[in-house]
């Protein structure tokens, strides 16, 4: 057998993808979120997912397969939200998304980046075993998905630099900062700020996280905007 490129997208057949691998990201994070990667069987994931074991094999092939397809449909979940911080009025968003989303247009991109902060800290807030398994599997070495999470990673860290490069656009900037430093550490403080927030320290607000992330960002801008326009 051929051995797919790390990070490869495996096709499912059209009218299972969406609603198979949904009930399988949410099943599977459940079970994660107790026990670890590695204490889960494709058995357990498939009964609470409400598929067949058969199911599973025939679309993923493997649980290391599925895994790996499971971390690619989250990232997908979180790009999009990102991505949709500068699209305000979507369906589904509630008001707190179009406060945000609104924000994130109105033409400083300060706001922007703002704004997909939030999203990232809600999308923690909801999928926290996503976060805990993306912070405890990204860095062991070796790591079965090694090369799954370098692909994933990469496409986060392309959606917060274009977002950084538009404030450098935008405002004088510190050019002693490493840009790349400075997109890995706002990537970084959005998952353990996250998940601080959602084990120790619940009372914590979302607007504060939201602000302590910012921080780095704001540090980078040489010139704040006047709050009074």
């Amino acid at each position: 057998m051929t051995a797919e490129p790390a990070g490869a997208v495996k096709t499912l057949r059209p009218a299972r993808t969406t609603a198979t691998r949904q009930k399988l990201f949410d099943a599977s994070m459940e079970l994660i979120g107790e026990r670890g990667a590695a204490g889960v069987t494709v058995d357990e994931i498939a009964a609470a997912a409400g598929v067949s074991k058969g199911t599973v094999y025939y679309n993923f092939g493997s649980k290391s397969e599925l895994i790996a397809q499971l971390l690619r449909h989250g990232v997908d979940i979180l790009k999009a939200r990102l991505q949709a911080s500068t699209e305000p009025g979507s369906p589904g968003q509630d008001a707190g998304e179009v406060r945000d989303m609104t924000a994130a247009t109105s033409g400083d991109p300060l706001l922007a980046m703002e704004a997909m902060i939030g999203q990232a800290l809600d999308f923690m807030a909801e999928y926290p075993s996503f976060a805990r398994l993306w912070v405890s599997e990204n860095w062991r070495t070796p790591s079965e998905w090694q090369g799954t999470f370098a692909v994933l990673r990469g496409e986060l860290l392309a959606v917060i630099g274009a977002a950084v490069e538009k404030v450098a656009l935008a405002y004088p900037v510190d050019s002693t900062v490493s840009r790349g430093s400075l997109e890995t550490a706002i990537f970084g403080a959005c998952f353990v700020v996250g998940l601080d927030r959602q084990t120790y320290n619940p009372e914590r607000t979302r607007d504060q996280s939201v602000a302590a992330i910012m921080a780095s960002m704001r540090g980078y801008v040489l010139q704040q905007p006047d709050p009074r326009r």
